[in-house]
């Protein structure tokens, strides 16, 4: 058996003690949806009391936070009047055609009924202030990221092999990218990864491959490495012990730990990087026999 990296062997006891990147353990799904709803709703809050704008880049997956924000939010009397709020990716069909928005699997669609739609109507995000990637307009976010002087903090989660967004691991018999030449990348149309399409047609799609859009438009790691802090949220139980640990201690195979194989490693050299993940996510990837 091919030997496992040491950091594999780490008990999630003692995981946030030992590792590099700054990393919460909650103990289970509630308290971490908690967690997530209670971070981006007390960073609104606070740029509100000081009457300063929050520029905000969201994803949808983790999925649960977004009722809990809401309810939050409505309970608090946080207002989104004053916030900027950027999804990361989108789902497109064949043609390279973002999906519309009611389509059961629509981000766009996921997001406005399950948290602006809940958002009391003199809380609610103008929706001049809200962004989604669009293929036909592919730097059209960037540049309104720009013009409201940039992301204070980009919230995510990460793939089975590290995809951030939808930053697949470009792997091509063709040409190669470098770890710079990634995190410079740009706004994009992506074909998803088999290991993606996999993991979110068994999630997704009741293992439905063919009910899988197969590419995305992606906002690219640029604009994510430029914002002011990063969040990770990982939630995935058994399937993301993995990539957990090499977000956290790097890829085993090269020496710096940056791996474009792996394009959440190339997040751990930002100023304000930190990682919350769940007791049963924090567990070692050792390998078991399923049920």
């Amino acid at each position: 058996m091919t030997q496992l990296p040491a950091f594999t062997q780490i008990a999630a006891a003692v995981l946030a003690a030992q590792s590099p990147v700054a990393l919460t353990v909650l103990p289970d799904l509630p308290a971490f949806n908690q967690h997530f709803a209670a971070a981006i709703a007390d960073e609104i809050a606070a740029n509100q009391a000081s009457g300063q704008p929050t520029r905000l880049i969201l994803p949808v997956g983790p999925v649960g936070y977004f009722a809990v924000l809401a309810q939050r939010c409505n309970e608090r009397r946080i207002s989104w009047q004053n916030v900027h709020a950027f999804f990361m990716d989108e789902y497109c069909d064949w043609q390279g055609r973002r999906i519309d928005v009611d389509h059961p699997l629509s981000f766009e669609g996921f997001a406005r009924r399950t948290l602006f739609a809940k958002l009391h109507p003199d809380l609610a995000l103008p929706e001049t202030q809200l962004h989604f990637p669009d293929p036909r307009h592919i730097d059209r976010i960037s540049e309104a990221m720009a013009r409201v002087g940039g992301i204070d903090t980009c919230y995510g989660g990460m793939g089975i092999h590290g995809h951030i967004a939808f930053n697949e691991p470009p792997i091509s018999r063709w040409f190669t990218v470098t770890p710079a030449e990634f995190k410079a990348s740009k706004t994009r149309l992506v074909q998803l990864a088999p290991e993606t399409v996999v993991m979110n047609a068994s999630r997704a799609a009741s293992g439905n491959f063919a009910a899988l859009p197969p590419m995305a438009v992606t906002l690219g790691m640029a604009d994510i490495l430029a914002a002011k802090r990063i969040r990770l949220y990982c939630q995935g139980g058994v399937w993301q012990r993995m990539v957990l640990r090499i977000a956290l201690f790097g890829s085993p195979d090269t020496p710096d730990g940056e791996d474009v194989n792996w394009p959440v490693t190339l997040l751990r050299h930002h100023p304000d990087l930190a990682v919350v993940a769940t007791l049963d996510t924090a567990q070692p990837p050792l390998p078991q026999m399923m049920a």
